[in-house]
């Protein structure tokens, strides 16, 4: 069989591919994704989060026959485009911009097998924020934790955060930041996974 690598230092990536029974080893990339997120500045979300997975997968050096997964995730909303909050005021900040509204989450993954990237994967889930009230967006705020600096929208989704919302579209693993049929389907052609 051949080895998975997850380039990605992510909590909730290595959960749902050790909940699925993937074998597989971590190594994070080191890649500056603010530098190249200024550098791809004005690419299309979905395309920025690709490009960001490829550069993670691609970073990654593994001698042997190893498959390289990277992994990225972009928020939009209104034409604007979102990073991890550093802070509760950032979290309470973003949470207050998307109250209400509808955004975008842009799942990208990319798969690096001998330096060479071998398979691209792209997918959008849309989700609708209701409209919750101070009171309940503080409580949040106090039980989260450190969900809220840990994804893209200031939410863990599996958990607390779906009390966000009262509209969903999209694959539920995709929401999570690892959309997981289709990379099963990847894994099997590589011979990763049994088929």
């Amino acid at each position: 069989m051949t080895q998975l690598v997850l380039a990605s230092g992510s909590a909730i990536r290595r959960k749902i591919l050790k909940n699925a029974g993937i074998p597989f080893a971590v190594q994070t990339s080191g890649v500056d994704e603010d530098a190249l997120k200024q550098d791809w500045a004005g690419d299309d979300p979905s395309d920025l989060a690709v490009r960001l997975a490829e550069a993670k997968a691609s970073a990654v050096q593994v001698p042997g026959d190893v498959v390289v997964l990277g992994a990225d995730q972009v928020l939009s909303c209104e034409g604007e485009l979102f990073d991890k909050a550093k802070s509760v005021d950032e979290a309470r900040d973003r949470l207050l911009h998307l109250r209400g509204k509808t955004h975008t989450l842009h799942a990208g993954l990319a798969a690096v097998r001998g330096g060479e990237v071998i398979w691209r994967y792209r997918t959008e889930s849309h989700l609708s924020v209701r409209p919750f009230s101070d009171v309940f967006l503080e409580t949040y705020l106090d039980r989260a934790g450190e969900v809220l600096t840990q994804s893209v929208g200031a939410y863990a989704y599996e958990g607390l955060g779906a009390q966000l919302f009262h509209h969903v579209d999209g694959d539920y693993y995709a929401i999570l930041g690892l959309p997981l049929v289709p990379l099963l389907d990847f894994l099997r052609q590589q011979n990763v996974i049994e088929t």
